[in-house]
């Protein structure tokens, strides 16, 4: 994952230059530069305030998103940059997204692999502490684990025969500069803390603390609105901590299988649960190998697991597949990397999302 991480830094950078940048032979000529481009948008947001309108709020991803919309209730615009139904992982932005986080008041991001193209549009945008707003560094971390039976996500060296002498030479010119990268941050890769946060709904509980705090300090008229909307929305998620915890503690066993990535090393950690899965949580591969299949297989029978499960968006092969040999049963527990369409046009929330799980872990705990 590190070089996948590199590869969209490098690709951000090339389009933040395009963006943001005048390019040295048209110097004389272009006028839609970085200042200019940054300029008209802080002119735009002083224009905003000064007229009374709302704030702007922009985030990555679905949690993120419904967050920062429990915590203002429709007193913030609060935009969601990945698309209902996408896949958050590969997320890239477009042109107009980055110019919709310049024009925002707070930018909010969870951290992490999926989110490794933030840190070069931020420094390109100039943007400060006061206007952004990270998940993870709302809760205390943990690195991602690859627990036994997991396949690891492997970094292929890439091989350019066949290609033109031009695109040769580029492509090994970009690898020499992505390996020296790579080396110079080689300490940093080696630990990769897991950005799946929201899983926990004590972490939840913290992030939409925090984020209160920050919203309130960019909008003060309305503090006492932002506290009221996040003690309802605290108390909602302290509910469904406490389902969690009563179904857990009553459960005939305390281990889980998914047959598919695995986002919920918090959830686990915090409701004391073992697991198994195919895939680290932030993976690339979705094609499982046999012995990952046949891994999964065995401790379904070995254990007397009764259900396994898949999460949100998969296509379900290997849960199918698991489940037909087994005969387990397949279930869906939602890690909340993002809605559908049609629930996010139905308005639902990370607590809706993820009440089912509830009823999900008492069959597979029993």
């Amino acid at each position: 994952m590190g070089l996948r991480k590199l590869a969209i830094a490098t690709t951000f950078s090339l389009l933040a230059a395009n963006l943001f940048a005048c390019g040295a032979s048209n110097a004389g000529k272009t006028e839609t530069t970085a200042a200019t481009t940054q300029a008209a948008a802080e002119s735009s947001k002083e224009e905003s305030k000064a007229g009374g309108e709302k704030l702007k709020i922009v985030a990555t991803n679905f949690p993120a998103y419904d967050f920062a919309r429990a915590v203002t209730k429709g007193e913030a615009d609060v935009t969601m940059l990945v698309k209902p139904g996408a896949e958050t992982h590969s997320y890239e932005p477009s042109p107009q997204d980055i110019i919709t986080v310049q024009n925002a008041d707070l930018f909010v991001y969870v951290g992490g692999d999926s989110d490794a193209w933030v840190d070069g549009m931020l420094k390109s945008m100039n943007k400060d502490d006061s206007s952004v707003f990270k998940m993870m560094d709302a809760v205390n971390l943990m690195e991602e684990e690859t627990v036994e039976g997991m396949q690891e996500e492997e970094e292929h060296d890439h091989d350019h025969e066949g290609e033109s002498g031009e695109h040769k030479e580029e492509a090994a010119d970009h690898e020499d500069k992505a390996s020296e990268a790579k080396s110079d941050s080689h300490e940093e890769e080696e630990v990769e803390m897991d950005e799946h946060v929201w899983t926990s709904p004590i972490n939840a509980i913290q992030i939409v603390k925090k984020l209160d705090e920050k919203i309130s300090s960019l909008d003060s008229s309305k503090k006492d609105v932002f506290e009221k909307n996040t003690e309802a929305y605290v108390k909602e998620l302290e509910e469904l901590d406490k389902s969690f915890r009563e179904v857990i503690d009553s459960g005939k066993r305390k281990e889980i299988i998914v047959a598919d990535r695995f986002p919920f090393a918090y959830f686990c950690k915090e409701y004391g649960l073992s697991y198994f899965a195919a895939f680290p949580g932030c993976s690339t591969d979705t094609q499982p190998a046999a012995q990952t299949i046949a891994f999964l297989q065995d401790k379904v029978k070995e254990d007397g697991i009764p259900v396994v499960f898949h999460i949100e968006m998969s296509n379900e092969d290997m849960v199918n597949a698991i489940c037909k040999d087994t005969g387990a049963k397949k279930m869906l527990l939602n890690a909340v990397h993002n809605v559908t369409d049609e629930d996010f046009k139905a308005g639902k929330t990370y607590v809706d999302l993820m009440k089912p799980n509830v009823e999900a872990l008492k069959e597979a705990l029993n």
